[in-house]
């Protein structure tokens, strides 16, 4: 694990602790205390008698911060070969950005729904994409089409990761090796 590795991974603890201090709360309105309305994020210890954790939006920022750690670390690896120059922005790493990218505004304009138009059905209704910290008191985030939007953009991102690896690199015979040593000790020495 190198120093940038490092630092990746603590940046993403430290998102994940505040997450966990913050997360998001469902209320129960008074007019329907069946129907779950999002109230926002709150400090986790301070939530009033009609509210509760939205477990299902909390488990989804969860899983974007550790699948964006997961990214910076495989963005952020060292190269494996030495002799081997490429380019550091390749098209896995772009993919990997973009993933990345997909899941933030994801969950920054989740699907939302007005509360009474809550049901148990398979397929709920759906209103419209809102800004998560300006969305009213009246909408409830859809966690199925929610689920479904971060299924695609995973399956998606690993699809086109794999389907861009870079191709296996031809080993050097030892007299290519030879040859390579002396230039680069040629290059070395003018220098």
């Amino acid at each position: 694990m190198n120093r940038k590795q490092k630092v990746a991974l603590w940046v993403g603890l430290a998102n994940l602790a505040l997450i966990l201090l913050f997360p998001p709360f469902d209320s129960f309105p008074f007019t329907d205390p069946g129907a779950l309305i999002f109230s926002g994020f709150q400090f986790a210890f301070g939530s009033e008698s009609n509210e509760v954790i939205n477990r299902d939006v909390l488990f989804l920022e969860i899983v974007v911060v550790l699948v964006n750690v997961g990214i910076a670390w495989l963005l952020l690896r060292d190269a494996k070969h030495i002799l081997v120059t490429r380019h550091r922005l390749n098209y896995q790493n772009a993919i990997l950005l973009m993933v990345a990218a997909n899941l933030t505004v994801i969950l920054l304009f989740p699907p939302f729904e007005y509360f009474y138009a809550l049901t148990n059905a398979v397929l709920p209704t759906f209103q419209g994409f809102y800004f998560i910290f300006s969305a009213g008191p009246m909408l409830a985030i859809v966690t199925p089409i929610l689920y479904i939007e971060v299924m695609f953009v995973l399956f998606n991102g690993a699809v086109l990761w794999l389907l861009f690896r870079d191709k296996k690199e031809k080993e050097l015979t030892p007299q290519e090796a030879i040859a390579l040593m002396r230039e680069l000790s040629r290059e070395q020495s003018r220098s």
